[in-house]
Formats: structure tokens, sequence, C-alpha cells
């Protein structure tokens, strides 16, 4: 009898032991932790349109910017000029995509150890970045509509919603100038107060929307705290 309990014993020690059984439970782990852990990050979907809603953005910017240094009337200023337009037309229908998601999706809650009114202003922020991301394409479009121009959008035309209008054109083309003024200021706040909470407060803010996917020990850390990796 004795013999026999050690036996048993042996084969069970030596197959809990065995590679297999040590993966699998490391796996069931993991996914034990991701289960029962509190969403901390953004949902992948959302953090991938994120940058791809930044990237555009600065070809935006940086196109409309080469189109002002470029000589009038050159092929290149006109070239320049279509890409920025179509990059428009492609960041309102990256928004459009977005915003459902984010309903659909939902989004991590507000970091531990924050004051209330950080929360307030992060969300303020948050919904007039979406409105720049909608009203500056918007107006763009509309305002080559009154101008009789066509829309591109990677070799199609997009329809008109309005018809030719020389002084409505000059009205739609102030206001989408100034609000693309006011989203240089917004982008560069945003940024700011993201790198300030990443390098001066030392949380969790930027690293919810990092494109890298967390470790199980990064999963288990408590939302808010100081980690040393990035």
């Amino acid at each position: 009898m004795n013999a026999g309990f050690k036996i048993g014993s042996h084969h069970s020690f030596h197959n809990a032991c065995r590679p297999d059984t040590v993966r699998a439970r490391n796996t069931n782990k993991t996914e034990f932790i991701m289960a029962t852990t509190p969403r901390t990050r953004y949902p992948t979907a959302l953090i991938t349109l994120h940058w791809l809603t930044l990237a555009l953005m600065l070809g935006v910017y940086a196109l409309i910017e080469l189109h002002d240094l470029l000589p009038k009337g050159s092929d290149a200023r006109a070239l320049v000029k279509a890409w920025h337009e179509t990059l428009g037309v492609t960041v309102f229908a990256v928004v459009l995509a977005r915003l459902p998601l984010r309903l659909v999706l939902g989004v991590p809650p507000a970091l531990a150890n924050t004051p209330r009114w950080q929360h307030q202003l992060a969300s303020a922020m948050h919904w007039a970045l979406y409105g720049l991301l909608i009203a500056a394409p918007l107006l763009g479009y509309l305002s080559l509509n009154a101008k009789g121009t066509p829309v591109p959008f990677f070799g199609l035309q997009m329809p008109a919603f309005i018809g030719p209008d020389r002084t409505l054109m000059r009205q739609i083309k102030e206001i989408h100038e100034t609000v693309g003024t006011m989203g240089y200021w917004l982008i560069g706040l945003h940024a700011g107060a993201a790198l300030a909470h990443h390098y001066l407060m030392h949380d969790d803010t930027l690293r919810r929307m990092g494109l890298s996917r967390p470790t199980p020990a990064a999963l288990t850390s408590t939302p808010g705290m100081h980690r040393s990796t990035p």
C-alpha cells in the first residue's frame, strides 16, 4: 500500500510538472485574469481608429501648409489640394465609424485618484475634438459644392449636396478655415495633456490608448499606479 501511494504521488507530481501542463495552467491563469480584471484599456478597434485619425489629420494639415507654399496655378499645388480634400473626406468617414463603435464597445472607466474636474475637462476635450473632426471636413466638402468643384475621393467623384453659390462658398470657406485653425490648438492641447499624464503624473492615460498589447502582469496592476515599463 505504501509503495502504491508513493508511485501514485510520483506520477501526479511528474504530470503536474510536464511542460504542457504548466503551459495550460499559465494559459488558464491568463484567461482568468483577463476575464476578471476590469477593463483598463480602450477596445482594440477604437485604438486603431484613434491612431488612424491622428495620421490622417497630420496629413491634412501638412498638405494644406504645403499647398500655401507652392506657386499658384502649378500642377503640384493642385495635386496637393486634391489630396488634402481626399484625406478630409477620409477623416469624416473614419469618425462616422468611430462614434457608433464607441457607443457599442464602450470605453474604460476613468482612472482612479484623478480629480473630477480633470475627468470633466477630458470629456469636454474629447467631444470638442469629435466636433472638429466632423465640422472641418463637412465644411470643406460644402465649400467645394458651393464653388461648383467636384469633391475628389481616391479617383471617385463625390455627390454635391448644395448648388454653386459664390457668396455662400466664401462664407463656408471662412468658417472652414477658422475651424481648421482651432484644430491646431485642440489637437496640440490633447497631445500635450496626454504627454503630461504620462511623463509628469505617471499614470496610465496614454497607455490605455497604446498600440502594444498589455502583458498579464500589466493587467493585474492597479489603474493609475506608476509602472516602470513603457
